[in-house]
């Protein structure tokens, strides 16, 4: 008999806070620009410092019950902050949210800052400047996001800033534009794809991928939603692993599609008839990719072992 997913020890690195808020399913999604008007709609119903801790409080929960044991959440803070004209506090009241949910439900977490590329690189130097303040209360990282159609390069050498100060670099890339969305998004330094789905457009770029293992977040249903994959039994992921890629699976925007971490799995098994040790390779392979502190990963790597293995895994403390 297959094993529990639900009780698979999983992490996930590709996740949006504001499109994880309870309630916020809007129904179906009818491709990109449908997703951005809905979901624009649940970001802008955030204002106070209460709604920005409660979120990230309840994420916390809804991530304990669905077994993810460990999350590196995106949160766009300057943009939330420029909206409501205080800087910091959206920023300072999530990381309190996350706190007190990651304690109270053992998840641990890291945040990564993103930017849009539709914006002006002015924003992406407040992302920036807020992830390095923040960096000793979670901040790990910072990336683009938006639509792949602008340009990465003019963003440069706001990135450049961040690796020097000792952030991570991760972009969204390779989901809604091709190949040259990927890389520049290398060329700018991201240490992971967020999505990447269209690499195996180009055989070389493939090759180049593989060569680095530059790990993949792949968000299967969500690429679905929105348009980029006809179904999920068409979706390119076991495409992806048939090229070697290191692939991880993810949510994305888990709230507005109506999936969850574990039901991405079960639907991972159910479509391309995956075997629990192929299973947990993906969970371990996300383990893998991750910015965790090392003893983290240890005790994660050693609890999906004991999954695959029939045991029952343990909840590790904060890391």
């Amino acid at each position: 008999m297959p094993a529990d997913l639900l009780t698979l020890p999983k992490v996930d690195l590709h996740v949006h806070l504001e499109s994880t808020v309870r309630g916020s399913a809007p129904g179906e999604i009818r491709g990109f620009l449908d997703f951005f008007d809905k979901n624009q709609v649940v970001r802008d119903a955030l204002r106070t410092p209460a709604d920005f801790r409660r979120v990230a409080y309840e994420m916390c929960a809804d991530l304990a019950a669905d077994g993810v044991r460990y999350v590196e959440v995106s949160f766009s803070a300057a943009a939330h902050g420029e909206r409501l004209g205080t800087p910091e506090m959206p920023l300072e009241s999530v990381l309190s949210g996350l706190t007190a949910g990651g304690a109270d439900f053992g998840v641990q977490w890291r945040v990564l800052l993103d930017t849009s590329r539709r914006r002006p690189v002015s924003r992406a130097a407040v992302t920036v400047a807020l992830a390095r303040r923040f960096a000793d209360a979670g901040v790990v990282a910072v990336g683009l996001a938006g639509d792949e159609a602008y340009p990465a390069a003019p963003f440069a050498a706001v990135f450049a800033d961040a690796r020097e100060a000792g952030l991570h670099v991760v972009h969204h890339a390779g989901e809604a534009a091709g190949p040259a969305s990927i890389r520049e998004a290398l060329a700018g330094g991201s240490e992971r794809l967020g999505h990447g789905i269209r690499v195996l457009d180009d055989p070389a770029l493939v090759a180049e991928v593989r060569e680095r293992r530059i790990p993949l977040e792949v968000c299967p249903s969500s690429n679905v939603a929105l348009g980029f994959a006809p179904s999920f039994a068409a979706h390119p992921l076991p495409r992806l692993r048939d090229a070697g890629l290191v692939v991880t699976l993810n949510t994305d925007i888990p709230a507005m599609v109506g999936t969850t971490l574990t039901t991405e799995y079960a639907r991972a098994r159910e479509a391309f008839g995956w075997s629990d040790a192929e299973l947990a390779a993906i969970a371990l392979a996300g383990v893998d990719a991750s910015f965790a502190p090392e003893p983290l990963k240890a005790t994660l790597r050693a609890d999906i072992t004991t999954w695959l293995s029939g045991g029952a895994a343990t909840r590790a403390g904060r890391g």
